[in-house]
């Protein structure tokens, strides 16, 4: 293998960095950028990568996405992406007692479930996601209850 290894987090930084200066729209396209810098690393390994960095995908146009480090600033920059996400691709909110089940466009839901958790609210106990689906943990029913009006309202905008 001519590329030398390095570190996670090394390779991370690597991640960021090309991000940052470059449209990368797919894991293969990372992966390939990475080589080109003698990184060379399994797509698997970029997968598990982009989801502990939590870089999001935002729309450039005409349906294509590229790459991005999420982006947080105040409590109300947070709500303002939120309802940005909700409105791009959240699909459906489905509850059942305290949970809630949010499903996304493929790929989208670590981005919208790093805005949840970064929205800093009482009534959520936490956030788990998947590529297309989060679950959502109320503290109470109730709380449960309010917080899909609230999820329903950022849909519609």
């Amino acid at each position: 293998m001519l590329g030398r290894e390095i570190g996670k987090e090394q390779r991370q930084k690597r991640i960021q960095d090309i991000i940052m200066r470059e449209s990368v729209s797919t894991q293969a396209e990372l992966v390939a950028l990475l080589s080109k810098e003698g990184v060379h690393v399994t797509q698997a390994t970029v997968s598990r990568d982009i989801n502990e960095l939590r870089l999001v995908r935002l729309p450039i146009g005409k349906g294509r996405h590229r790459y991005a480090l999420a982006q947080y600033g105040g409590e109300s920059d947070v709500e303002e992406q939120l309802g940005r996400l909700f409105q791009n691709f959240v699909q459906d909110v489905d509850r059942g007692e305290n949970l809630l089940v949010i499903r996304t466009a493929d790929g989208h839901a670590t981005g919208v479930a790093l805005l949840l958790d970064r929205w800093k609210r009482d009534e959520i106990v936490g956030t788990l996601a998947g590529e297309d689906t989060i679950l959502v943990v109320a503290r109470t029913t109730a709380e449960g209850e309010s917080l899909m009006e609230e999820f329903n309202a950022l849909m519609l905008g």
